[in-house]
């Protein structure tokens, strides 16, 4: 195996096991005595965890502010968090949530010593000014195993509508200072969270092991996190008090996080961001409804320009990973990772785009819109009718 030229950029202090978030308040101690916690919603509040975290944070001495955010994070909903926070001298951001409540976390955190506009740094939008610093320690908590946002540099903010955009904050110094990942928190998961966070962990590790940056460190990652899917989804799915599985997806989450930020995404995650922008679909229903498709049209498109690829094989050693059939040839083995992805994405009750009002007219305007930086280290570069494929397969 050769070794290619690689970089390494940060990462957070991890902290990975069941019990974990027992470490919160003391880890927590070691930046200051003002904190902001910011949740989802609410279930995390009304939660047994909530008790648990404060009165840990209280006897170590740490005040708090509470932000909640419902849904996924806006650049005004940041902004209104940092005009709002920025004198109460906080010490530290603690993000504990799915990757919405983690990513904006990360983007508050970011912004309460500059105070300016996140609008000011975002990818693809506004003047994408280069970001200063400096940011507010951030400790990120995910209560989900999807998104990886714990182990990432890019905050992912979304405005939605016909002018929408779902577009990136990244810099390493977003990075959290400590990510505490604990399976435990996966158990009050319901189903429909855990298949839609699930998918988009086994997506990102996937399309970061054929992304055209790829290299052999984040190959180990990605193929371990793919492992770990594979045995842990759908006993997931089916049985959130079933420990192993918990373990197994807070892992593959966490690798997926690792991996993306270090080599990129593909045509999956590409789509996801117009589909985001445009329609009520979560990230996670996204990626999940349309990998299978994806995957196919990446394999036969490699087939049609460049039958030597790196990628076909390696797209054939998942098939193999997934099926247990570790002799197949590479046809067979491309056959049987596309038909694991459509049976958990049939299993797993992942819905069509259409059960979001996406209808074969909006194609040509979530293609134009596809092209961003996860599009860029997709195996192949795709055709606009390539692309238009996947969704009309998934409408």
């Amino acid at each position: 195996m050769r070794i290619t030229d690689f970089s390494l950029s940060r990462l957070p202090r991890i902290e990975f096991g069941s019990g974990v978030l027992a470490k919160l308040p003391a880890i927590a101690h070691g930046y200051g005595t003002q904190a902001l916690l910011v949740t989802g919603a609410g279930s995390l509040k009304n939660s047994p965890l909530w008790p648990a975290v404060t009165s840990g944070l209280k006897a170590q001495g740490i005040s708090w502010l509470h932000l909640a955010i419902p849904g996924e994070p806006s650049p005004q909903r940041v902004d209104e968090a940092v005009r709002a926070l920025r004198t109460e001298s906080i010490d530290m951001v603690i993000g504990i949530g799915g990757g919405s409540a983690l990513d904006a976390a990360k983007a508050i955190a970011g912004l309460l010593r500059p105070g300016n506009s996140v609008m000011d740094h975002l990818e693809g939008v506004g003047p994408e000014l280069p970001y200063a610093g400096p940011a507010t320690p951030f400790i990120a908590v995910p209560t989900t195993a999807g998104t990886g946002s714990e182990a990432t540099k890019n905050a992912v903010l979304s405005v939605q509508g016909p002018d929408g955009f779902k577009k990136s904050f990244r810099d390493e110094k977003l990075v959290a200072e400590v990510a505490l990942v604990d399976p435990d928190l996966l158990a009050t998961c319901p189903p429909d969270v855990i298949a839609a966070n699930g998918m988009d962990a086994f997506t990102q590790l996937l399309e970061s092991y054929v992304s055209s940056r790829a290299a052999p460190l984040t190959d180990s990652l990605a193929w371990g996190g793919m492992k770990a899917a594979r045995d842990g989804l759908t006993a997931l799915y089916a049985d959130a008090g079933d420990a192993m599985a918990r373990e197994r997806m807070a892992y593959a989450a966490l690798a997926s996080g690792i991996t993306l930020a270090q080599v990129g995404l593909g045509s999956v995650h590409g789509l996801a961001a117009p589909l985001g922008a445009f329609f009520p679909i979560p990230h996670g229903v996204a990626c999940g409804t349309l990998v299978a498709m994806a995957t196919r049209i990446n394999i036969e498109t490699l087939r049609t320009r460049d039958l030597g690829h790196s990628a076909l094989e390696k797209y054939a050693q998942v098939g193999r990973l997934l099926s247990h059939q570790g002799q197949l040839d590479q046809v067979a083995s491309h056959a049987a990772l596309i038909d694991t992805l459509e049976t958990w994405t049939r299993d797993l009750g992942l819905p069509t785009l259409a059960h979001y009002g996406v209808t074969p007219t909006d194609i040509p305007r979530i293609v134009a819109n596809s092209r961003g930086s996860s599009m860029k280290t997709n195996p192949v570069r795709l055709e606009d009718g390539e692309i238009a494929t996947i969704l009309a397969a998934r409408i």
